[in-house]
């Protein structure tokens, strides 16, 4: 090829560079204001501010439980001063702290805490608030009545709901008053009574139950009543929850942290709630 030849290649080569990144600009400008003009996201006009309300307690060694027993330990293994980063080695039970009751739990073959379904772990949440009664009476359960009253000024339970005892527990949980046990080792707190939790499946599309106490069944339950009917039906349990009294009676939306682990029948938690 001649000199001259590949002289005009080069600048026609140029020329068409120049040409393209011109025509690249003006698109991009246009593209941008375009993009200044358009309408903002649908999810994004929809959305309105909420709050998170946190419904977990802090776990520590000396969390109250059900045996009475300590459930969980922590310990270092790495500390920063010495190996340039903390490390701690936990060991614990599934069922202590703010925690779920899988299916597993109370079943020979129910579904394990990691099988439990990612959209039962988001859900609405309907409040049944019995603090007076729990005041007066430390064994006060949710019963039917309670049930019927909540839908009688909210409405039927939303589909795939939990529904959570308030009876204003939680703020006994740095006390003895938590398990509230007598001379004999009895505990006394409130709970769900088994005719609610059973008019909760055959009635309605109730998925979770939770309270803020210790057990699903109230203190002085000698046979779980709850527990071995709500269980094994493929629902869910969540115990130990918090700050339910900061929430409306119906209207949140709960959001459920599970742990993820084969074959466990429960564990630790972070649960809260969007309002």
């Amino acid at each position: 090829m001649c000199h001259h030849c590949v002289v005009e290649s080069v600048k026609s080569r140029m020329l068409s560079r120049r040409d393209f990144f011109r025509g690249s600009a003006v698109a991009a400008g246009a593209a941008a204001l375009a993009a200044t003009a358009a309408p903002r996201p649908l999810f994004a006009q929809a959305a309105s501010p909420m709050r998170a309300i946190d419904l977990t307690h802090e776990l520590h060694e000396a969390f109250p439980t059900f045996a009475g027993e300590q459930q969980f330990f922590m310990e270092p293994k790495y500390e920063i001063g010495s190996d340039g980063y903390n490390l701690n080695i936990w060991t614990m039970e599934e069922h202590v702290g703010t925690h779920i009751d899988a299916p597993l739990h109370f079943s020979e073959d129910g579904a394990s805490v990691a099988e439990l379904p990612v959209e039962q772990l988001v859900c609405p949440l309907a409040i049944i608030d019995i603090r007076e009664r729990a005041e007066a009476d430390p064994d006060a359960q949710v019963t039917p009545d309670d049930i019927a009253a909540w839908v009688a000024e909210h409405g039927d339970i939303p589909e795939g709901a939990c529904i959570a005892m308030l009876s204003g527990w939680d703020r006994h949980v740095d006390t003895d008053m938590f398990r509230n046990a007598d001379a004999d080792g009895g505990m006394h707190f409130p709970g769900f009574h088994p005719e609610a939790t059973d008019m909760l499946m055959a009635e309605t599309g109730a998925r979770v139950i939770a309270v803020d106490t210790l057990s699903l069944d109230h203190g002085p339950s000698a046979d779980f009543a709850v527990h071995y009917s709500w269980l094994p039906s493929g629902r869910y349990g969540i115990e130990c929850v918090a700050n339910l009294g900061e929430l409306p009676a119906s209207g949140a939306t709960l959001v459920v942290g599970a742990p993820k682990v084969r074959n466990g029948t429960g564990g630790l938690a972070r649960v809260f709630a969007m309002v």
